[in-house]
């Protein structure tokens, strides 16, 4: 996942080493949040550290990564000393973790936390600086305010909230929300010179 995340970050950003690797934040952060909610709901943990290392290792296949990265887990984990009866779920996870949100919840437990952890990754003040870290690492950067406007206008966030399949993954994402907003705001508010008022 390292190497596939490298390579994105060089694709990105026009530079070697990048200037940010957004990637391998990303799939770190997914990592820590679905071993988090694993002990949180009950969901197997083994299941889940392999889908939330392995889940965008295909990235590079746009709209179809999942599935690719479903195909791609099935494979490497034969070659380890992985339990080979789990494969099968960690792929199922992986080939269910892509979109925003949802129109039907996920049924395998597995699958719920790695989508959550997957999309709380995407959301509150982590995201905000993996927003920002990406818009200023590509050859065309954006200005602050062009940050500040493409973060704040997002529209996906909250039906990605309302997707949410765990309960701690749902009050973690209403926070995050929030925080993500007032953020912008803030932003707005100095770079207006505001606090200036007061």
């Amino acid at each position: 996942m390292r190497r596939a995340a490298l390579a994105e970050a060089q694709r990105r950003g026009g530079s070697n080493p990048p200037l940010f690797d957004y990637r391998w934040e990303h799939v770190q952060a997914v990592h820590t949040l679905a071993l988090k909610l694993a002990r949180l709901t009950g969901a197997d943990p083994e299941i889940v550290e392999a889908a939330a290392w392995l889940h965008d290792v295909a990235k590079e296949e746009g709209d179809d990564h999942a599935r690719a990265g479903a195909t791609y887990a099935r494979r490497f984990l034969l070659q380890t000393d992985f339990p080979p009866e789990k494969i099968e779920r960690v792929a199922q996870a992986i080939a269910a973790h892509q979109g925003l949100w949802r129109e039907e919840p996920l049924q395998r437990l597995e699958s719920q936390v790695l989508w959550d952890a997957d999309k709380l990754a995407k959301l509150g003040l982590t995201a905000a600086f993996h927003w920002t870290g990406m818009s200023f690492a590509r050859e065309d950067s954006l200005n602050m305010e062009e940050v500040i406007a493409s973060g704040r206008d997002a529209v996906w966030q909250e039906k990605t909230v309302a997707s949410m399949h765990t309960a701690p993954a749902r009050r973690a994402a209403a926070s995050r929300l929030r925080s993500f907003n007032e953020l912008w705001k803030k932003l707005e508010a100095e770079l207006r010179g505001d606090d200036l008022d007061a």
